[in-house]
């Protein structure tokens, strides 16, 4: 079978249907706190997190039906983007004008740590801002796209400030995050993307902040291939755990982001410095017991290893550094094909090869009737009920991997043969 046909296919047999029934037809959004299996609802709070995340998913799913790229209703699959936004702009704003964590079914707001207040992570503002500038630039909706940069500049704001609460696992202090950058450049590539096409004078102030997000990452995060994922203020930290553990799905998804926006700016010396990352991420990462990718890895391989400092964040690299989770497999499926197509470097391929075989051996759920992957797995690929970040069965990384590979896949060149 051709590879564009198997992801396609895969998209729209095994992936949508589970989340064509999980989305809330009457109030908008989609319910996403299911078992690691998919058979059971456990809750039908909605985690803004995921909320926005699915704005972008239909919205993207929506033109690429219209581009013949997938089959499927797009009318039906931008509707209810759309109530989903409208869902998140009646109830998901504070007065201070961040986003409440969490919301109940109906949309009220809800403390998911009693005491902590309602914005709790700037990342779940930033998947607003994500989801509203998709669902704009898809529909042609002014009103959103100044909403989605309202919102963007406020984030800017806010980590300027010193407001940069991240749950469900903050900052551990005295340390910077990969991740922070990692996501504003995400958010603003993708918002200026929207503001390009609506043709807003604010685009290249915010293609600017997707610029100053990627140096960040590939000038202070980037060191001899890896990208490290927290730097330590203090240099007698230098050799901690949480200065020497790498995150390889991290570092792949965050590849794609650099290479994506380089190419749009024209800063092709960063292309062959990320495919280089994604190589070392793959082979750091890659599990040569069990196959698949391990969830964190020291800067030397293996298990993370360092002084301990305390903390959520160091037990949970510590508690689950084996474990095999859904989103890094999806992220180094697209990012080693992306590499490859941009460099054509072989080794790019051979490395995909052998991850696609691992992934579609392991994650998809067995059972078809229920569909989609099982997304937790230890380390020898077992099923696992545990919790890894929210309590819920995220769409995001897999769909939006497998919409990514279809279109890198349509626009042409040779495919491999996927058996």
């Amino acid at each position: 079978m051709g590879l564009l046909k198997f992801y396609r296919e895969h998209t729209e047999k095994t992936l949508l249907p589970f989340w064509e029934r999980a989305l809330d037809h009457e109030r908008g959004g989609v319910f996403t706190c299911f078992n690691n299996e998919g058979t059971e609802l456990l809750s039908t709070d909605k985690y803004t997190w995921s909320q926005g995340r699915m704005i972008w998913l239909l919205s993207r799913m929506s033109e690429m039906i219209g581009r013949g790229r997938l089959s499927g209703d797009a009318a039906s699959l931008l509707a209810h983007a759309g109530k989903t936004v409208v869902f998140l702009r009646r109830h998901v704003f504070l007065e201070n004008g961040n986003c409440a964590y969490l919301l109940t079914e109906d949309g009220r707001m809800k403390e998911p740590i009693p005491g902590a207040g309602y914005d709790i992570s700037f990342y779940a503002d930033c998947f607003v801002v994500l989801g509203f500038a998709e669902y704009a630039r898809v529909a042609g909706d002014g009103d959103v796209l100044e909403e989605a940069l309202k919102l963007g500049l406020r984030i800017k704001d806010r980590l300027a400030s010193g407001d940069g609460r991240s749950e469900p696992y903050p900052v551990p202090e005295g340390y910077e995050a990969h991740s922070v950058s990692m996501i504003q450049l995400n958010m603003y590539q993708e918002l200026a993307d929207a503001l390009e096409a609506a043709g807003h004078a604010a685009a290249a102030q915010i293609r600017s902040l997707a610029a100053e997000a990627m140096d960040a990452v590939m000038g202070r995060f980037y060191k001899d291939g890896l990208i490290r994922e927290m730097l330590p203020e203090r240099q007698e930290d230098a050799d901690t755990l949480l200065s020497r553990h790498i995150t390889p799905g991290h570092s792949l998804e965050c590849m794609w982001f650099v290479m994506a926006e380089a190419v749009k700016t024209g800063r092709g010396e960063l292309i062959g410095r990320a495919a280089e990352v994604v190589e070392r991420a793959v082979d750091l990462g890659w599990d040569e017991e069990y196959g698949g990718l391990l969830r964190y890895v020291d800067r030397e391989g293996g298990v993370p290893k360092g002084k301990l400092a305390g903390g959520r964040y160091e037990d949970l690299v510590r508690d689950t550094w084996d474990m095999k989770i859904w989103w890094p497999h999806s992220e180094a499926l697209y990012a080693l094909l992306l590499a490859h197509r941009l460099t054509g470097r072989e080794g790019l391929l051979e490395r995909y090869d052998r991850m696609s075989d691992y992934v579609f051996r392991t994650f998809p759920n067995p059972d078809e009737s229920v569909g989609e992957w099982i997304q937790i797995r230890s380390r020898q690929g077992q099923p696992e009920q545990k919790l890894v970040a929210l309590p819920v069965k995220d769409p995001y990384h897999i769909l939006r991997n497998m919409l990514l590979v279809i279109d890198l896949l349509s626009a042409g060149a040779a495919q491999p043969e996927r058996e």
